[in-house]
């Protein structure tokens, strides 16, 4: 008894191509960005006038930089990041900063009508607590 091991149809290539995990991609991604999105957006809240510069060139930060938005409206109403806070409270959470071992980098938005003395003000206060790492933010034209 002899047994043939042929097909009875002749092989074809496979004309499916599997998508799974393009999908599965694709939804990480949309999490991601659902997630960051509002984070992003929560220091953008505060309506700040900034000053213009001329649109250069800017170099990329280090993905471990750590970065502690302070924002001067135009009424010198200070926020810690997004927390409206008074002057006061604001020398206590910058001293902490200044406690810590890595200390943050601090971006200091200040609207472009506001009285220098108090950007001045600030400046006073971060260097007495050490904090030399500062960056200010502005508008390109």
């Amino acid at each position: 008894m002899a047994r043939t091991f042929r097909r009875q149809t002749p092989a074809r290539p496979i004309a499916e191509l599997n998508i799974t995990n393009l999908v599965d991609l694709g939804f990480t991604l949309l999490i991601i960005f659902m997630i960051a999105t509002p984070l992003i957006q929560q220091e953008q809240t505060i309506a700040v006038n900034l000053p213009t510069e001329v649109k250069r060139n800017q170099p990329r930060p280090p993905a471990d930089m750590e970065f502690q938005p302070i924002t001067i409206d135009r009424n010198g109403v200070y926020y810690f990041g997004t927390r409206r806070v008074d002057y006061k409270e604001l020398e206590a959470l910058v001293a902490g900063l200044g406690l810590r071992a890595k200390q943050p980098v601090i971006r200091i938005r200040a609207d472009q009508t506001l009285q220098y003395q108090q950007v001045i003000r600030l400046m006073n206060l971060l260097m007495t607590n050490n904090l030399t790492r500062i960056t200010f933010d502005t508008q390109s034209d």
